[in-house]
């Protein structure tokens, strides 16, 4: 009773009641603390430019990245009976993993917070953070129980074709590796430049087949470069188009 007067008066009567009916829409929750929701979309790359500024929401990320996988592991194991562990485990990774939670923080309208909250350039892998450092402080303010509700019914049926992943396959350093293998060439990675953007540091990578450099791409992440560059290889390479001739 006295959470939902509190939650009653965050909404209509607190000093961050825009900042809660925001959330509210966006994500259908009432927060008992509004500071630590906003801090969920504090993204680092805005300390130094913000004096007056709370800490980032690394802590919360690290957090809900634990939460969110062990409710997808429990809901795979009840949703998958007769899957082995090899299965299971696949399907969990393509949930988790960067690209699917970033497009999911992008069906959920996450970036608006972020905009709020941050004065640099937007990327999709803080869309996935901050939808991460959400579950965080939900599991801080309501516990494992309501949280594992939130994302089963909230984020995963409503947002995720969970079937369509079932035959997905992305991991495009690991098809690009196998491709490799398979006609007897050696393929490795390669950070070409290291440098500052917008108080993070970005990374140019190239991928090279047998010493010759096929792609070349960028991104925050050395793991995102390289799955992008890989993306690239493949289809300079024509393997998706051999794939696709062999079934």
């Amino acid at each position: 009773m006295i959470s939902r007067l509190k939650k009653t008066y965050n909404y209509y009567l607190g000093s961050d009641k825009y900042f809660v009916q925001r959330l509210d829409s966006l994500v259908n929750y009432v927060p008992l603390n509004p500071y630590l929701f906003k801090l969920a979309f504090f993204h680092k790359s805005s300390l130094n430019e913000n004096k007056n500024r709370m800490d980032s929401n690394e802590r919360l990320e690290f957090l809900g990245d634990a939460v969110l996988s062990s409710v997808v592991a429990e809901y795979l194991f009840k949703k998958y009976p007769n899957s082995d562990e090899g299965f299971l485990t696949k399907m969990r990774s393509k949930i988790v993993k960067r690209k699917t939670l970033n497009d999911l923080a992008d069906q959920i309208g996450i970036d608006v917070l972020l905009k709020e909250f941050n004065q640099t350039q937007l990327t999709n892998s803080m869309l996935g953070n901050a939808l991460e450092a959400f579950i965080g402080a939900m599991y801080i303010e309501s516990g494992y129980r309501r949280t594992k509700n939130y994302i089963i019914h909230k984020m995963l049926r409503e947002y995720l074709n969970i079937h369509a992943l079932e035959n997905k396959d992305d991991n495009f350093k690991s098809q690009l590796l196998e491709w490799c293998q398979k006609h007897g060439k050696e393929v490795s990675y390669s950070v070409l430049n290291k440098y500052r953007m917008d108080n993070r540091d970005r990374f140019r990578v190239a991928v090279l087949i047998n010493g010759e450099e096929i792609a070349t791409a960028e991104d925050f992440n050395k793991k995102s470069a390289e799955q992008s560059a890989s993306s690239i290889a493949i289809a300079n390479l024509g393997i998706a188009e051999e794939v696709d001739e062999e079934d």
